[in-house]
């Protein structure tokens, strides 16, 4: 580990690039081939504990979250940057991985299960331009949609958890399959178990009866609370048109307001400044509801609660709201995504800036003493502050933090501007360039 594991001394000369690069080089350092094709170890290093999200067991994992689906992600993204085909080798043989073995999945979700399959499995057909990477991914999706179950409240579903960790992520998940692979059943899905969702958010007289956004105790982070499940529930008023979404949208934006904490032109809602559960993620609920509705308002929030993370100080310095973590889930990676889809959402050069600093310092922090590319040694399981993991997936580690990377890169091209891959619950554009940017002068 680096002589600060909380601060970069001297920070390195390398390029957002260069550090995705390097990144790339770890991750291929965890591959695993078989006859199915190609899995990536949550966490190869000997440096590390090597105990990946949820427990000691499965060492290998298909999901988004930390598996072969964000890794896969990640290797088309480097392929993108570079130019350099060898990535999309990688990620091919991860495709082959995931159209192999999606039948052994049973959770539907976004993040851990079928429905982040079927995202990876898409973009790399798309990509790659191989048909069987696009059938396998209709048919995981298609046993998604066969896999809903009704609810005695007359509503269907999956699991029941309408959060962006189970039914919300799922609807995310089936949005964006019925657009990229042309099934408007898809949809239709999607939108009716969302219309469960927005009726769950309905005021009631005792809202501990609601397990949604009508109790006023719900945890107003966004991956497990209420901010995500109005970014949901404004995503759906936005391809549907439907007022019902809205309305539910913005009483959970109101609660997550009521929450809030504002200090001159800042603000902060909960304690911890991340993706998952902070200010990062959050603000991508504030944006979206302005994306979909226009209300300037709402992209105030958005910008106030990005100015309550710069005044924080972190991750310069360690705070209870973002600790010794680099990932996308809670750390500096989620931050720098945010701060560039601000500035391709607005323009404004502060925001680009500040994802510059970010991404010094991120880089700073990596480790590479071995020759074997960079990984992040970090604290990732709050609840266990002394366990030091460098992991390799997509909200847990090396590969998202080097998709955050890319995307910075591109930021930085607007003679070039290329297509980023960006999560379903990402609402910020999805080329990293502020519309201005992109227009040819005039003659």
């Amino acid at each position: 580990m680096g002589p600060d594991p909380f601060r970069s001394s001297d920070e390195r000369a390398e390029t957002p690039l260069t550090a995705a690069i390097m990144a790339g080089r770890w991750i291929r350092t965890a591959a695993v081939d078989d006859e199915s094709g190609r899995r990536w170890r949550a966490n190869p290093d000997p440096h590390g504990r090597a105990t990946p999200p949820g427990g000691p067991a499965p060492l290998y994992s298909a999901s988004l979250h930390s598996g072969a689906a964000g890794i896969v992600l990640f290797f088309l993204e480097l392929a993108a940057g570079t130019g350099h085909d060898a990535y999309l080798e990688d990620a091919r043989a991860g495709a082959r991985y995931l159209a192999s073995t999606w039948r052994r999945q049973a959770d539907a979700s976004l993040h851990h299960g079928l429905a982040g399959v079927v995202l990876a499995l898409t973009e790399a057909g798309w990509a790659l331009g191989e048909e069987r990477f696009e059938s396998a991914a209709l048919a995981a999706a298609d046993r998604i949609v066969r896999s809903a179950r009704g609810f005695d409240d007359g509503g269907i579903g999956w699991s029941g958890d309408v959060t962006l960790r189970g039914d919300g992520g799922v609807v995310l998940g089936l949005l964006r399959a019925a657009a990229a692979l042309g099934v408007p059943a898809y949809e239709e899905m999607a939108v009716e178990a969302g219309r469960r969702i927005a009726r769950l958010t309905a005021p009631r007289e005792r809202p501990t009866e609601c397990p949604a956004l009508s109790a006023e105790a719900a945890p107003p982070g966004f991956l497990a609370g209420t901010a995500g499940t109005a970014f949901l529930l404004a995503h759906l008023y936005g391809a549907t048109g439907e007022e019902a979404f809205l309305d539910a949208a913005r009483r959970g934006a109101a609660l997550v307001r009521a929450a809030g904490i504002l200090t001159g032109e800042s603000a902060t809602v909960t304690d911890h400044l991340g993706y998952c559960s902070g200010s990062a993620g959050i603000a991508r609920m504030f944006y979206e509801l302005y994306r979909v509705s226009g209300d300037g308002g709402d992209l105030e929030w958005a910008k106030r609660l990005a100015r309550g993370v710069r005044e924080s100080g972190a991750p310069f310095r360690q705070t209870a709201g973002l600790w010794n973590v680099a990932c996308q889930c809670c750390g500096t990676a989620g931050l720098i995504e945010l701060y560039v889809g601000l500035w391709a959402a607005t323009g404004e050069q502060e925001h680009l800036e500040f994802a510059r600093r970010l991404a010094d310092h991120l880089i700073g922090r990596a480790t590479g003493y071995d020759g074997r590319g960079y990984r992040w040694y970090q604290a990732y399981r709050r609840h266990r502050p002394g366990e030091a993991s460098a992991d390799t997936g997509y909200l847990t580690g090396a590969a998202g933090i080097g998709a955050a990377l890319l995307h910075l890169d591109a930021a930085g091209q607007a003679d070039r501007p290329r297509r980023v891959i960006l999560l379903p619950d990402n609402p910020f554009p999805p080329i990293p360039m502020p519309a201005v940017a992109l227009r040819r002068p005039a003659g």
